[in-house]
């Protein structure tokens, strides 16, 4: 998971740019980068840890121009502390390009093997970003015809990045002296939202395309679309857009895991209200609990803050419970989730939330929390919870158990850190300490979700097994594990 964005304005890009990585900083904390381009040169700064920490003065002084691109980073490919590894990347032809990323590749084998014999290019780190983009770069290359570059050259280079590229990826790249591009996987399972707005003189248009809807409000952008999977957008130098759809079949299938976590609840994404679906699976979960628990020996509900918030809500008044606001949470500690190792996460824990006494005392406790995947951030609730002075503490989760590696860039490649693997929901709760577990159906989180929307498909291989490119075997999952855990 990361957070991307990318404009094309009238005015220095670099502020513009570091307003909105601010805004996505939820989506990533290992690493961040800023490229902007001033004609047809690029200035690019990139470093370790978080936005605030990462640009100076002197930085945001050097990144002229007024088209620029940034993200934010946690690594799922490619070392997380490692600097090299930090997005955007740049390749010198065509034209030169640099490129931000977000997704998963999933044959980067096949790929590192093609651009070496066949492409004749260089790679440099084992990011799949740096491979996307000497994917792009070949393809644009044999597209262009003597020194003029057209939008139709761009797209049928994208288009044969869709032939060859498997995996989920939304990106943004700047092609030096002449535009912004922007393409989506053919399933659409990472998020792109393209807005727009007037310059300050009232007559030239500025774009904007980035990962979650709330950056393009914050900034005063219309919300014009999503870029459709398999989609490319082209905005030139002087603010004209123009798209074409580049793949023959494609698929609108998001990321369930955007809705249940990862996105901020005050965007939308492919219709679809990020906070309205985490309170329709408040809905789901509290029938679920009405049916498997015994209502009448919970005293009050609790959200893990912040993202669990919406579901609770909605539990606590479905079933009548009394809602409290048991735990305080540190706002100055990362997402433990995201966090690198499980150690950092454990540890971070602690620091992150604290259980007020007073609320717990001699009570039974229904915790909702949006999602289980390690366990370790729950089992330390559970017991913070009981040191607290809880008398029961059953614990609920707003998704469906975490029982697959997820391989579409988020960090779960290993079936070995995700406590309901191959395990019951009775032995899951030992495992955490809870005297009940509940989760919510799958079924349940799926129209949640889509309620409403044009979405008919999400994206649920973790929770299901099943992988929406049709492209992930058996064999490549142990692979990405045995890779992972070397």
């Amino acid at each position: 998971m990361c957070g991307i964005v990318g404009l094309v304005a009238h005015e220095p890009a670099n502020q513009l740019v570091y307003d909105s990585l601010l805004l996505l900083q939820h989506r990533g904390q290992d690493s961040t980068g800023i490229a902007t381009a001033e004609g047809g040169i690029f200035h690019v700064h990139k470093t370790k840890g978080q936005v605030r920490e990462g640009f100076r003065t002197r930085d945001m002084r050097a990144l002229l121009g007024n088209m620029g691109l940034g993200h934010v980073r946690y690594a799922t490919k490619g070392a997380a502390s490692n600097e090299q590894e930090a997005q955007p990347f740049y390749v010198n032809a065509p034209y030169g390009i640099v490129l931000i990323h977000n997704g998963n590749l999933t044959n980067t084998r096949e790929l590192t093997s093609e651009l070496f014999h066949v492409d004749r290019r260089h790679l440099n780190t084992n990011s799949d970003t740096e491979l996307l983009v000497n994917v792009l770069a070949h393809e644009l290359q044999e597209q262009v015809n003597g020194s003029e570059l057209d939008p139709e050259q761009i797209f049928a280079a994208v288009t044969r990045v869709h032939d060859r590229v498997q995996g989920s990826y939304a990106a943004i790249a700047m092609i030096a002296g002449h535009g912004l591009l922007a393409f989506r996987d053919p399933f659409g399972i990472r998020p792109l939202v393209l807005g727009r707005r007037l310059a300050a003189d009232g007559v030239r248009e500025e774009w904007i395309t980035a990962s979650e809807s709330l950056v393009l409000e914050s900034g005063g952008y219309e919300i014009v679309r999503d870029v459709a999977p398999g989609e490319a957008v082209f905005i030139s130098l002087d603010g004209r857009m123009v798209s074409k759809q580049c793949h023959a079949s494609p698929r609108l299938i998001p990321c369930s895991f955007e809705y249940v976590y990862l996105a901020r609840p005050d965007s939308i994404m492919n219709g679809i209200s990020v906070y309205d679906a985490r309170l329709r699976l408040g809905n789901r979960l509290a029938d679920t609990i009405a049916a498997h628990s015994p209502i009448g020996d919970i005293d009050v509900v609790m959200p893990i803050p912040d993202s669990s918030r919406p579901a609770a809500m909605q539990v606590a008044q479905k079933l009548g419970i009394e809602y409290r606001e048991g735990f305080y949470k540190n706002r100055y500690v990362g997402r433990t989730f995201i966090m690198p190792g499980q150690a950092e996460r454990k540890r971070s824990v602690r620091q992150k939330l604290n259980a007020m006494s007073s609320e717990f005392k001699g009570k039974n406790i229904l915790i909702v929390d949006d999602s289980i995947v390690r366990g370790t951030t729950s089992r330390e609730i559970v017991e913070m919870a009981r040191a607290a002075g809880a008398n029961k503490v059953t614990f609920t989760s707003a998704a469906p158990p975490v029982r697959f590696p997820h391989v579409y860039g988020i960090n779960m490649p290993s079936r070995h850190e995700l406590i309901a693997h191959d395990r019951k929901i009775p032995e899951i709760a030992r495992e955490l300490g809870a005297d009940h577990l509940i989760y919510q159906e799958v079924a349940d989180m799926q129209s949640a979700i889509t309620e409403g929307s044009d979405v008919t498909e999400l994206e649920m291989s973790c929770f299901t097994g099943d992988y929406v490119t049709g492209t992930v075997s058996p064999e490549y999952l142990a692979w990405v594990e045995a890779n992972q855990l070397s």
